[in-house]
């Protein structure tokens, strides 16, 4: 490892399992003193326990979880670099199904969990002119959909635009703003709710022909955290092996000989 984040502190949000563990981890890997947040305790505590980090209970739809997990930073290192707002959830409704107070619940985690991430770490973050700070976006809603997904999408194109935003602020604080869109991720959620028929149809949609991991994931975080990104703002990065691509279902092609 090269050491990228030595010396920075980065809070992870929803860093229990997933793509937020996975990101957490290779932060850690590249020298970043870490705090873990998320609503799912013992779960949390025994990711932070695996991987040498601290970690605090949050709801991050409450803004006083969301400064309290900044505060922690804070407390514990000295200083917040980097924040990673990845908490969110997706459940399978069909809008005709979806009542206000389902919608209003995806939007409370998602979306403003990403606004109360964002305002919680602007404080220390603008008295030390210096900052990242970063959110899981996806390609369903900014590019595309499927059925049951009407108030997940809504919430991660709005995280999108929030993104510009926030990164226009925040810019004369040395502050950057980022995201990643991940396509789709094999992660435990995948593989117990979606199981092994829809995992292999979506492989079969990849042109790189496999679902996307968290390292995947996590690697484009670590760019958009270190240094290496400091001209690089409002903006967000597609991890999904080339998704996005076809225009149709016949676009495979095999070279001769192989």
């Amino acid at each position: 490892m090269n050491g990228r984040l030595a010396g920075k502190t980065a809070l992870v949000i929803g860093a229990a399992r997933g793509i937020g563990k996975g990101t957490a981890k290779r932060f850690v890997e590249e020298g970043a003193n870490l705090v873990l947040a998320d609503w799912e305790e013992e779960a949390g505590r025994a990711s932070a326990a695996e991987l040498g980090g601290t970690f605090i209970r949050t709801d991050i739809s409450n803004y006083a979880d969301a400064e309290a997990a900044v505060a922690l930073a804070v407390a514990t290192y000295g200083r917040l670099d980097i924040v990673v707002q990845n908490a969110g959830i997706y459940p399978w409704q069909l809008i005709e199904d979806t009542t206000p107070e389902d919608w209003d619940a995806v939007m409370a985690v998602n979306l403003r969990g990403s606004f109360n991430a964002a305002k919680a770490a602007l404080k220390p973050m603008r008295a030390q002119q210096y900052g990242r700070i970063l959110f899981t976006s996806s390609i369903t809603g900014p590019h595309v959909t499927s059925p049951g997904h009407g108030h997940y999408g809504a919430s991660k194109a709005g995280i999108n635009g929030f993104i510009r935003s926030a990164a226009l602020e925040f810019s004369g604080y040395g502050i950057t703003v980022n995201g990643v869109e991940p396509g789709n991720i094999l992660t435990e959620a995948m593989e117990e709710h979606r199981g092994p028929a829809f995992i292999a149809d979506m492989e079969s949609a990849i042109p790189l022909g496999r679902l996307g991991s968290a390292r995947d994931v996590a690697n484009a975080f670590l760019f958009l955290a270190s240094d290496d990104a400091s001209y690089i703002t409002g903006t967000t990065i597609v991890v999904d092996g080339g998704q996005l691509l076809p225009e149709g279902n016949d676009f495979r092609i095999v070279p001769s000989g192989v």
